[in-house]
């Protein structure tokens, strides 16, 4: 895999496969340009400083932690309105993101937020699942005098 992708890299990438890259992860690839946007814009205080991100962010972690049902109820509400309409109307909308990226980042940073709230609400929860399944290591030399644990 890795002599692979040093092959790759060696080579280059041709218009093509860029192409086909772009047009497979359409929304991926708008997303990482708005975000990567915004960074810049907040970072050399094209209109609004890092400040306003920062606590943007702090803000959407904070509720996707703590409500992370309607949270996760309204992205599936965005996402499936985005995925309904044709092409050139997501295209128009992923261009609107990249404005509002440049000049209100702190709106991305606040979704950016809510992301990672609900995901580590997600993934806390899935590791004590997987905690409380898993099965119990007796101590098999001492007398506890409870054969069953």
């Amino acid at each position: 895999m890795a002599k692979k992708f040093m092959d790759k890299f060696k080579e280059g990438v041709s218009v093509q496969e860029v192409e086909d890259f772009a047009r497979k992860y359409t929304t991926e690839s708008f997303l990482v340009l708005a975000i990567v946007i915004a960074s810049i814009s907040s970072m050399y205080d094209f209109f609004i400083g890092p400040k306003l991100a920062i606590l943007f962010l702090a803000i959407g972690l904070i509720l996707g932690v703590f409500f992370p049902v309607p949270v996760e109820k309204k992205l599936k509400q965005y996402y499936n309105f985005y995925y309904r309409q044709e092409k050139i109307n997501q295209y128009v909308l992923s261009g609107v993101q990249i404005v509002v990226s440049l000049f209100l980042p702190f709106i991305i940073f606040g979704c950016i937020g809510l992301l990672g709230g609900t995901s580590y609400h997600y993934y806390t929860r899935h590791a004590q699942v997987m905690d409380e399944n898993r099965p119990n290591k007796h101590n098999r030399g001492g007398n506890s005098g409870d054969e069953h644990h």
